[in-house]
This record gives C-alpha cells, structure tokens and sequence, in this order.
C-alpha cells in the first residue's frame, strides 16, 4: 500500500494536487469557452482587435482623425467661438499610403469653390480676437503655409499664443490689433524674423535662438510694455538690460522684472555690435 502511494507520488505531486491540478484546468476551460476576452486597444492607436479573427481594425472614429473642425459636416460652429482649435493639415494622400492608412480617405472629397466660400466664412479667423494657436506640430511644408495663410487673416485678433510651433520667420504677417504675443519656444534669430505688431505692449519670446539685439529698435514707437527674453543668446550680451531699455523708452518690465533705476544709465553704443557666442 505504501508503495503504491509512492508510485503515485512518484511525479512529484500527492494524490490530492493532483485532483487540484484536474479541478484548476478544467475551470480554465470552462472559463476560455465562456467568457469573451474584451477588445483592447493596441500599440497602435485607433485600432481594435477583432474577437473573431484576431486581426486589427480601425475605430469608426479613425476616418475623422486628420480632418479639421469645421471639415465636419452638419455643425454651425466658427473660428471665433474657439480658443485653441487645430488647424494644422492632416498628411498628403501619398504619406497615408505610405502609411497603410488609406482608409481615412473616404472622408475625403472634391471641394467645390462654393464650399470653399463656405469653409471660409465658417473658419471666420478674421473677427478672432483672442486665440491659441500654440502646438500645432507643423512637420511638412504645406502644414506651415496654411498655418500662415491663416495667420494672414487674423485682422482684428489682440491676444494671440503660439508657443512650440518651430516657427523662424513671420515678417511677412502683420498683426494689426495685436497687444499681447507669445512665441516661445519657436526658432526665431531676429527680432526681425518677427511679424508686424504695431500696437503691441506684451511681447514674450522666451527660448528662441535670438542671437543680438539687432532689430530690438523696431519695436521703439510701439506701446511696448513688457518684454520676455529668457532663455536667448542675447540675455549673456554685455548690459543687456541697459540696452534694451535705452531702446525701448516706453519698456517697464523685462524678463518679468521691473525697470530698475541702474537699468536707466545710457549705454555705450558700441555694445551694440557686439554679442555672445557659444560653440
């Protein structure tokens, strides 16, 4: 009897784990035959896996993804009701099929001159008077254009950000009522580089890559009130803060610090040509 149970045991499990080990498998199978896995999203999102086939699929939003606001149909929202709306282009016909996304197209269409009339009195950029612009990951050249295109159109716009856009030239864009603009973190080198603000009284440009003063003088007849210029090239020039106040009369606070009374004593003109470099 005794070696009986040990050639039970032989195995290296006793009778009774055994039993545990049947009872546990087949409460799996049951399990698996019973319950339905749920869906989950893959590495790849705005994809599902399909229960029965196992394959991936999109979700019945993913057709809508690289469309714009107001290319989606049957709502009466305008630009001027947003305050940080997207309006960077979606990828070119070619890249989605580079990219296996083909799908998306169907959402796509001829667009007509009447509804491009449409599209644009529905965008309304030109009655916008605040607007955040800011992180529109403008990565192929066409994003850029009708990001300026749109630029272009802001008439009447007072506060405007965009912060992190890559941006290294808008002196052809003029902002006309403009007080208040944010452009950190682009790529400005000048401050000619910039667009025309001529009403202008809260300027903020911090980490660009804005090498010298030179252009600073532009700003001379605006109401300028503040200026940020953290976190340049220019902010290690010899008497940065002397300079900037001497040619900036009306300036009160630079870099978030108010005018100081040694900032006021006139600079010596040739520290105007000269700047920092770092290699």
């Amino acid at each position: 009897m005794q070696q009986q149970d040990m050639s039970e045991s032989s195995s290296g499990l006793t009778t009774s784990n055994q039993k545990f080990c049947k009872s546990y498998s087949s409460c799996c199978s049951i399990l698996s035959d019973t319950h339905v896995i749920p869906p989950v999203l893959s590495q790849n999102r705005g994809f599902t896996r399909n229960c029965d086939s196992g394959l991936l699929s999109p979700l019945p939003s993913d057709s809508f993804k690289y469309l714009g606001w107001c290319d989606i149909e049957e709502h009466d929202v305008r630009g001027n009701q947003l305050h940080c709306p997207r309006v960077r282009e979606g990828p070119s016909e070619e890249e989605l099929f580079f990219r296996g996304e083909e799908h998306t197209l169907k959402k796509r269409k001829q667009v007509t001159d009447t509804e491009k009339w449409q599209k644009k009195l529905q965008e309304n950029w030109e009655n916008c008077a605040e607007l955040n612009l800011s992180f529109q990951d403008l990565g192929d050249l066409y994003q850029l254009e009708n990001f300026k295109r749109i630029l272009q159109r802001l008439i009447r716009v007072e506060k405007l950000w965009l912060v992190d856009n890559s941006l290294t030239d808008l002196s052809a864009i003029r902002l006309p009522r403009c007080r208040e603009l944010n452009v950190n973190k682009n790529h400005f080198t000048s401050f000619k580089q910039l667009p025309k603000i001529p009403q202008i009284q809260h300027l903020s440009l911090a980490e660009n890559n804005i090498m010298t003063l030179s252009g600073i003088t532009d700003f001379r007849h605006t109401p300028l009130e503040s200026l940020i210029l953290k976190r340049n090239p220019c902010e290690f020039q010899e008497r940065y803060r002397q300079l900037v106040f001497s040619s900036l009369p009306n300036l009160k606070m630079l870099d978030g610090i108010p005018k100081l009374p040694e900032d006021c004593s006139p600079p010596d003109i040739r520290f105007f040509f000269k700047m920092c470099t770092i290699l």
